[in-house]
């Protein structure tokens, strides 16, 4: 991805009609009507390119407390050992878990404020 890349509306509205789930579509309308265009664009790349985060990377990453944002999929590799509010597309039922186990608060994408996206 670019560095500095204008994300437009119509842009984002071109790739929502490209994609058939349902509940991929309804989210990335949300954070479009929200101008959360980055996000949006992350959710909406190809299949090949979908981002997918293992636990020990965002544990690597993140600082305790931090708000997490995942525009993808949370695998369960690793362990985590800080309290962190995390949201992503979705979470594998390992890695959800681990999160829940660790202390770690799990959001709904749109409901996470003064986010940190890790890729």
């Amino acid at each position: 991805m670019e560095i500095n890349k204008k994300i437009s509306k119509t842009q984002i509205n071109r790739k929502i009609n490209k994609k058939m789930n349902p509940e991929l579509k309804e989210l990335a309308i949300e954070l479009k009507n929200k101008n959360i265009l980055e996000v949006a664009d992350l959710l909406l790349l190809p299949k090949r390119k979908h981002i997918a985060v293992n636990i020990d990377k965002i544990n690597k990453e993140a600082k305790d407390g931090d708000n997490v944002l995942i525009p993808g999929k949370v695998l369960g590799k690793g362990e985590i050992n800080k309290k962190l509010n995390i949201a992503a597309f979705k979470f594998s039922e390992q890695a959800k878990e681990k999160l829940l186990k660790s202390g770690c608060k799990i959001l709904n994408m749109l409901e996470i404020k003064n986010y940190r996206i890790i890729k």
